[in-house]
């Protein structure tokens, strides 16, 4: 951890590969059973028509196109030398699977060391999982699983129709780590039904299970989502920036010291924001935490002392 007060992705990045490491997204069309009927009509609450691909070049091209014209973008940029693919958008293992072990192999290119999936853990499937393994051994490359869980409350995983609930996201993660991957969970800390004592639970559950890296989300409201149709009939409110900071920094404290923090905070798509960051940008959020760390002399695992028996200590 060195002198930051919790695991820095860009530092584990380093130390993993030996030098810096740029994620290459790729956005491809797609769907996911939350939205065709499969398992539910519509999508979560909070998610738009991107499926987060908003950041991402055309879905029109193809695997082997994004991934060149990435590359060539971060290596004029930032003179990058090694590189991740980031299927990011929508579930990308919810795909026939002639069409899935096509996709990772069209990512398969020079200095292409890992290989990220970004899916949701009821589309995690050994199939799948034993194919990417095939791919890991043939080819060097180091492959890990991306998984949307949000909250481990899943009363509101239910309110925002997530479609799932917390086994699902348990079994996905014991299968991830059984053929070797590692897995990184996504978590908004502040969707409108969870207190405090979530953010404390959704770093336990985490940290029993030994995922690998976190993702933290600042929750955004988007125009034309059912969450968006909530928050303009005023059903919720947002907690405060300074509660959102708070948050933080206790699910750091009891996350346990290894784990690696991929994001801190979100950002949503600018065209259709309803609320994003409290008006203010992301790094300045960012930047509030890592005071806010500081002040209160909090660092990542500071109250990492729950498992293994806490009463016999």
């Amino acid at each position: 951890m060195g002198k930051n007060r919790y695991n820095l992705y860009s530092e584990h990045l380093v130390k993993k590969f030996g030098e810096k490491v740029y994620k290459l997204p790729v956005n491809l069309p797609g769907t996911c059973p939350n939205r065709d009927g499969k398992v539910g009509w519509g999508g979560c609450i909070f998610c738009d028509e991107d499926g987060s691909g908003f950041e991402c070049l055309s879905n029109d091209l193809a695997v082997g196109q994004q991934v060149a014209m990435n590359k060539a973008f971060f290596r004029k940029r930032y003179n990058a030398g090694k590189f991740i693919v980031y299927f990011q958008a929508f579930t990308n293992t919810y795909l026939p699977f002639d069409r899935f072990k096509a996709n990772i192999l069209d990512a398969l290119d020079q200095d292409v060391v890992g290989i990220s999936v970004s899916t949701r853990p009821d589309c995690v499937n050994d199939s799948y999982l034993d194919f990417l393994y095939s791919v890991k051994e043939d080819h060097g490359v180091d492959i890990n699983i991306e998984l949307g869980l949000q909250t481990v409350n899943y009363r509101t995983l239910a309110r925002v129709n997530r479609g799932h609930t917390l086994a699902e996201f348990i079994d996905a993660v014991l299968r991830i780590k059984k053929h070797g991957f590692a897995a990184c969970a996504h978590l908004i800390l502040n969707l409108p039904w969870d207190e405090l004592a979530d953010t404390v639970e959704n770093a336990k559950i985490l940290s029993a299970l030994g995922v690998e890296y976190v993702k933290l989300h600042s929750l955004y409201v988007v125009r034309g989502t059912a969450l968006g149709d909530m928050f303009e009939r005023g059903e919720f409110e947002v907690i405060s920036l300074q509660d959102y900071v708070e948050r933080v920094g206790e699910f750091l404290a009891y996350l346990e010291p290894s784990v690696v923090i991929q994001r801190l905070v979100g950002r949503g798509p600018k065209d259709s924001l309803l609320f994003s960051n409290w008006g203010v940008s992301w790094w300045l959020v960012k930047q509030r935490i890592e005071e806010y760390l500081e002040q209160k002399d909090i660092y990542q695992g500071k109250k990492f002392d729950y498992l293994n028996g806490k009463a016999l200590k």
